[in-house]
Parts: structure tokens; sequence; C-alpha cells
């Protein structure tokens, strides 16, 4: 049963970075391709977590590759609300 919700979520987390890398495509927003990989480090995370032998998530590993994720959507995020450097201001000076 665990195999199935984890292939589940494998799916889900392919068709979320699958509409991301779409948008990014129509926009070119850095933004939505590091949502996009993202969800797509997680997709294979779970299908490598199902198809391993080894039902301890519980080691370092698991979560060095979910902080990397959860990283690129907390680095997209400050990214995307940081003001550009060098720019000029909204104001024009």
């Amino acid at each position: 049963m665990n195999d199935l919700f984890a292939g589940a979520i494998a799916m889900a987390s392919f068709v979320i970075a699958l509409f991301f890398l779409r948008f990014w495509r129509d926009s070119r927003d850095r933004f939505f391709l590091y949502f996009a990989l993202s969800f797509g480090i997680e997709g294979v995370h779970r299908i490598v977590s199902a198809l391993s032998y080894d039902d301890n998530e519980d080691s370092p590993l698991h979560y060095l590759v979910r902080l990397l994720a959860y990283g690129l959507i907390l680095w997209a995020i400050l990214e995307k609300n940081l003001p550009a450097r060098g720019g000029r201001r909204e104001d024009g000076r």
C-alpha cells in the first residue's frame, strides 16, 4: 500500500513539475523553473525510495534530498522578492 501512495505522490509531483515548466516556457521567469526542478527532484526521490529495498527513511540522504527540493522553493521565493541589483528605482531615479 505504501508503494501505491509513493507512486501517486510521484505522479502528482511530475504533473506539477510539468505545469511549472509550461509556465516557465511562456514567461522565462526563473521562479517557475526552480519550482519545476523542486517538484521533479521530489518525484524522482519518491520513485527511488519506493524501488529501493531499504524501508528506513530516517537516513540522512532522504533528508538531504528533501532539503535540496525545499531549498530550491525557498530560494525561488527569496529571489523573486529581493530587489534587483544595479537597476533603476521605480520612481526613475
